[in-house]
């Protein structure tokens, strides 16, 4: 169960770090971004998380709100996993295991 909610935490942080490097890289590049090789490799690792919830959205949501819907959705995601990584590692008494640290 450690390994698992290791490679949740892992995933999406990932993610998240994409989805700030974007944002960034929005902010920076300008209307040129599209063409930015690293906003693609960004935006290719933070796609499957975008289109999950393109598709859970409704039509009128605009890309920009879903871009941030997501984002707030993986971050909330990440703490909670990050909770319950701490709690497993609490109450399993495996603070000196290297999975807990």
């Amino acid at each position: 169960m450690l390994t698992l909610l290791n490679l949740m935490q892992l995933v999406l942080y990932i993610a998240l770090l994409a989805m700030a490097g974007q944002a960034v890289l929005h902010v920076l590049a300008g209307p040129g971004r599209s063409g930015n090789v690293f906003y693609r490799v960004l935006q290719l690792l933070s796609s499957p998380f975008t289109r999950t919830l393109r598709r859970l959205a409704p039509q009128a949501m605009g890309d920009a709100a879903v871009a941030w819907l997501t984002f707030v959705l993986l971050a909330a995601l990440y703490v909670a996993v990050t909770v319950a990584r701490a709690d497993w590692c609490i109450s399993g008494g495996l603070l000196g295991q290297a999975g807990c640290r």
